[in-house]
């Protein structure tokens, strides 16, 4: 029987911890520095939800995570550096899931044809992604499939939870 990769196995320690919370795990990493262990938990909102994950959440977890993999002393010999925050806007949306998370958000696709596209991801209907205030003026619809790279574009002047209607 071929051995668990560190990560497989921290992954399962982690998983129940953050699924309790509430949250979504996005990934574990496991790496080497030096004589000790360096692990790195992504987490996120559910998919359905929008916003940004609260810091004090985001501690509240870490210290879960930290007390969970300390009493599996068997999962991570020696002494290990804890790592736990959010994707942050830097995440390539490549995943139905990202861009469902992204709702709201402008975003710049590039799709596999060479066409690019900035808007406002409106809505995600199935595998088709809506997208408003682009510079056409029409909602433009577009199927992830045909996405071959995506990305969140930081707004620096939207206020955190204001609709469009209130920018007006």
């Amino acid at each position: 029987m071929p051995r668990q990769q560190p990560a497989d196995t921290v992954r399962e320690v982690v998983a129940p911890v953050v699924d309790r919370a509430g949250l979504y795990l996005e990934d574990v990493v496991v790496s080497r520095a030096g004589s000790r262990s360096v692990v790195r938990v992504t987490l996120d909102l559910p998919e359905d939800v929008l916003g940004s994950l609260d810091l004090d959440a985001v501690a509240d977890v870490s210290r879960e995570v930290s007390e969970a993999l300390d009493a599996a002393s068997d999962v991570l010999p020696g002494q290990y550096t804890l790592e736990v925050s959010t994707p942050g806007t830097s995440r390539p949306l490549t995943e139905a899931r990202h861009f469902k998370r992204a709702r709201g958000r402008r975003v710049s696709l590039a799709l596999r044809d060479g066409r690019t596209y900035e808007g406002r991801l409106s809505d995600v209907e199935g595998d088709e992604l809506v997208l408003t205030e682009v510079p056409a003026g029409q909602p433009e619809r577009v199927d992830r499939s045909d996405v071959a790279r995506g990305s969140i574009e930081v707004e620096l002047s939207r206020s955190a939870g204001t609709t469009d209607d209130e920018e007006a």
